[in-house]
């Protein structure tokens, strides 16, 4: 009559092994002890919060802030993540989609982390970059969680794929995506070279933050990439000044764009003017501009300025769109 417990007491033990053996298998433990040795050794990296040791081939990697998708969009998988908006959800890729929301998300945004739930997780890496006031708040706290590298806002987006790419052990995909780039700037410059040369831009937007009957000329994120990569004549702002981006300009001055030969402005993946962007469109004054009624006004998508996979969508959107400017 004992047999039967007995029996569901080695049962349950078996699958207890038997889980036990399954979640040291997914966690490398295959018997060969190569991987665990290389996830055992360390290198140092420099950061915004000094040098810090950190694992050669980290396995469980938590990504705050501005390093949430960069880091996907090098093919990493963090096992936790701050918050990212619908809209930036919404123009990612699938895979990379289906790997943030694989992640825990462990808060809102930098500084209001949920240490708790993030140290539960036993991370190896933490990847971080918000605003300085963030890092005051919570980084001695995240440092004594796990190896954490720093970056603060003003870091340059290669360097920061770079050293995101390094830190966080997606180097080969980091390489695939910078000679991608180069790739694409360079067929673009030479399929181009007198358009580039002979005429003059002006990249102008409207964010869903922007005031009503407003607009700004977008000097930063794709168009600085346009006018420092490609070497398209953009505006920008004066040396020491604030970016042109930063200052709203009203309606009435959209006639002052007919200055430009082309016109460039922000659409969604399908091409079609941006929700914010679409008052501008729908003002006479805009409809008479003489690049928009030539064809010279250009629709073109920018997902993204933080790393190399949504910048080479933007370089797509940008040579379908310079291939459909009319002769002159």
């Amino acid at each position: 009559m004992s047999s039967t417990p007995v029996t569901r007491r080695g049962t349950a033990l078996a699958a207890a092994l038997l889980s036990t053996s399954l979640v040291l298998t997914a966690c490398g433990g295959d018997g060969d002890d190569t991987g665990d040795k290389a996830a055992a050794e360390t290198h140092s990296v420099k950061a915004e919060n000094g040098t810090v040791k950190i694992p050669a081939d980290p396995r469980r990697i938590v990504t705050i802030g501005n390093t949430n998708l960069p880091f996907i969009d090098l093919g990493g998988k963090p096992v936790g993540v701050t918050e990212v908006s619908d809209s930036e959800l919404d123009v990612l890729p699938q895979e990379q989609k289906t790997a943030y929301e694989a992640a825990e998300v462990v808060g809102s945004d930098g500084g209001e982390v949920d240490l708790e739930k993030l140290a539960a997780l036993k991370p190896d890496l933490i990847l971080v970059q918000f605003h300085s006031n963030d890092w005051g708040k919570v980084g001695k706290r995240l440092e004594s969680i796990a190896p954490t590298v720093y970056w603060g806002l003003d870091t340059e987006w290669k360097a920061f794929a770079d050293e995101i790419g390094k830190a966080g052990n997606v180097t080969d995909e980091l390489g695939r995506q910078k000679a991608e780039f180069k790739e694409k700037v360079g067929k673009i410059k030479e399929t181009y070279r007198k358009t580039i040369a002979d005429t003059s831009f002006v990249d102008v937007s409207r964010g869903d933050w922007s005031d009503p009957g407003t607009f700004y000329i977008a000097d930063i994120g794709c168009s600085e990439i346009a006018r420092d990569d490609i070497g398209l004549d953009l505006p920008e702002a004066a040396e020491g000044k604030e970016p042109l981006a930063y200052e709203s300009l009203p309606f009435e001055q959209i006639g002052e764009l007919s200055e430009y030969g082309v016109i460039t402005y922000p659409v969604d993946a399908e091409g079609r003017p941006t929700e914010p962007f679409v008052p501008v469109t729908k003002t006479n004054t805009w409809k008479a501009l003489p690049a928009v009624s030539s064809g010279r006004a250009l629709g073109l998508f920018c997902p993204g300025n933080n790393s190399y996979g949504p910048v080479l969508r933007y370089l797509d959107s940008l040579d379908r769109a310079l291939a459909t400017l009319p002769p002159q």
